[in-house]
């Protein structure tokens, strides 16, 4: 009977975690989008989703967040921030993602051919 040798099965280290560590702030969790995501994927209590939609958010005249000031200290005036409607996370964009004003990116050509042609300058 042969015997049958198995590559050893690499294990996950406390120094590589699967999510990028983010700078957390005293009074908000922030967590880094990934690419093209849209919705908050917080997990609550009973491991439901939130599934709110990340919207820009300008802090800098937002009148609750400039009484408490951990973003404005922390990114200065104009860092491209993304909050979920519901649950108020605060998602940094991913580098990994074009640039792009809305947070649905580019978009997709559309297969069944409904995408309209470009107009010309």
């Amino acid at each position: 009977m042969a015997s049958v040798e198995t590559a050893p099965v690499p294990q996950k280290s406390e120094a590589q975690p699967s999510e990028a560590q983010v700078e957390q702030l005293p009074r908000h969790t922030v967590k880094l989008k990934k690419p093209l995501q849209r919705s908050c994927n917080v997990k609550d209590e009973k491991n439901k989703i939130c599934g709110g939609h990340l919207k820009r958010w300008f802090y800098a005249t937002d009148i609750i967040e400039q009484e408490c000031g951990d973003a404005m200290q922390a990114w200065g005036p104009k860092r491209e921030v993304y909050r979920c409607e519901h649950c108020k996370t605060l998602y940094l964009p991913n580098p990994v993602d074009p640039k792009s004003p809305s947070v649905a990116g580019k978009g997709m050509v559309s297969v069944m051919g409904l995408t309209p042609a470009p107009k010309d300058k």
